[in-house]
């Protein structure tokens, strides 16, 4: 009989053990997701710490939030990672190309809702798009879409404050990739491109779709994007948490509700906005933030205008961009999206 070598690659797991598998991890993430605050409250209890003190509250919001936005975050991933194995760049490219343009615009927000594209990863996109045939502002609509519209938002928003909240941005965040592809298409924009990407605009080059994967292929690559994704942004999360721990525990709730209220000054929403646009975190960073300022009295439309503006205008993006893009597109672009993001803003202050 022959021996095995020792760097032999492991056979990949079959259908059935990847459903009993995940069967067992969601039993596993119910049950500690919903003893979080349990063991918030004894670790606090453990470590002597009385509470209704400025210090004991922030270590209560960050032993509570830490593993609970990482639970969140493991479990979007992964069901997303999941969705994402039906929408390849190449099928999104087809579903994109040749259609009528009203019908397109709506198309392309939804697609970058949906699709697993963020805002550095979509820049890439953008040219696989033009050189497919597909309109300039009808790309720019799901390059607006895809970082802003964010799948992980979606249900944080809704675990978090409510369906109400989690509808009202993915609502607005549509309309607001549709209008502003709209308004960029009218302005003619396309002597902005750059001349290389002008010409494989002309070249019309398109990849071949690799075919449909398997369940087990699957379950295997939104596990690896779990692990990818997750080990990546997890310092982001930890960071976010504890500023989200320290404005909870610190900050008095008169003066945020004054700074950041219904009845602050109107300038309240664009300045969150102008501070967002040169930040560069993620939405699993970004919303303990956004979640422990509300706590305090902020207006959750200027909140959500901040958090819009951090992950659909990222600094690196504009990198990325300029690329492909020359300053003047780009200058007009980001005041596009920064001005319905300010509105999207106000409209939610009005609403919530």
């Amino acid at each position: 009989m022959s021996k095995i070598n020792a760097g032999a690659v492991p056979p990949a797991p079959t259908l059935a053990k990847w459903l009993v598998g995940i069967a067992v991890a969601a039993v596993v993430w119910v049950a500690v997701y919903s003893h979080l605050t349990d063991f918030a409250d004894a670790l606090v209890a453990a470590l002597g710490l009385e509470r209704g003190k400025h210090f004991t509250e922030a270590v209560h919001f960050f032993v509570y939030d830490t593993p609970k936005v990482l639970l969140l975050l493991a479990g979007i991933v992964f069901v997303m990672g999941i969705v994402h194995t039906f929408f390849t760049p190449e099928r999104t490219r087809a579903l994109l190309a040749g259609r009528a343009a009203s019908v397109n615009y709506l198309l392309a927000a939804l697609l970058g809702a949906v699709t697993p594209f963020c805002s550095c990863s979509a820049v890439p996109l953008f040219i696989g798009f033009l050189s497919a045939g597909v309109p300039l502002g009808i790309t720019l609509t799901f390059l607006i879409a895809a970082p802003m519209i964010d799948q992980i938002a979606v249900v944080m928003l809704f675990a978090m404050f409510g369906w109400k909240v989690a509808a009202l941005y993915f609502g607005f965040g549509i309309a607001l990739a549709v209008i502003a592809g709209m308004i960029l298409t009218r302005l003619n924009l396309e002597p902005y491109l750059e001349d290389w990407v002008v010409a494989i605009q002309r070249g019309g080059a398109v990849s071949a779709d690799l075919g449909r994967p398997t369940w087990p292929e699957r379950f295997a690559s939104a596990w690896s994007g779990v692990k990818e994704i997750v080990g990546r942004v997890w310092p982001y999360v930890m960071v976010g948490i504890a500023i989200g721990a320290g404005i909870h525990g610190y900050v008095p709730e008169e003066m945020m509700a004054t700074i950041m209220g219904k009845d602050a000054p109107w300038w309240s929403v664009p300045a969150a906005v102008g501070i967002g646009v040169p930040m560069y975190t993620n939405t699993a960073g970004v919303i303990p933030i956004v979640e422990a300022l509300y706590g305090k009295g902020a207006a959750m439309g200027t909140l959500l205008a901040f958090m819009m503006s951090v992950v659909a205008l990222s600094l690196p993006e504009m990198i990325i961009l300029r690329k492909a893009l020359k300053l003047r597109l780009i200058a007009i672009y980001v005041t596009i999206v920064a001005a319905g993001i300010v509105v999207v803003g106000y409209l939610f202050n009005a609403i919530l």
